[in-house]
């Protein structure tokens, strides 16, 4: 059964993504799930949605988003209505706002963290 644009549905992607042979400057939004494996420079913004920076990923941008899991590098702050979620490989170099906050152990951390629920 084909989708939109004539492709299968098993073909079409869940998220969107950014590759780790990708290199994005500039102003990143979606409005649907991304997973990003390149490097981003700029700001990214999936307000209402869940981002994920794979082991590859270089961020040099402010997030914006519901949900964020780290496992690579991210230098920047980070602004997520929900949760964010700093896994063994993952590191964080600025300031993170957010309603829950996980790290694990082995994750590096440097910045101010806000737990505090926005109005």
């Amino acid at each position: 059964m084909a989708g939109p644009g004539g492709r299968p549905h098993e073909e079409r992607r869940v998220v969107a993504w950014v590759g780790k042979s990708v290199v994005f400057k500039g102003e990143l939004t979606s409005s649907e799930d991304m997973t990003i494996d390149g490097r981003v420079e700029g700001t990214i913004n999936v307000r209402e949605h869940t981002l994920i920076v794979g082991p590859d990923a270089d961020i040099r941008a402010d997030i914006t988003a519901a949900t964020v899991t780290i496992f690579g590098a991210v230098h920047g702050s980070i602004t997520a209505r929900d949760k964010v979620d700093v896994r063994h490989t993952g590191s964080v170099e600025g300031d993170i706002t957010s309603a829950r906050l996980a790290v694990v152990e082995g994750a590096v951390l440097r910045g101010k963290v806000d737990t505090k629920k926005r109005q």
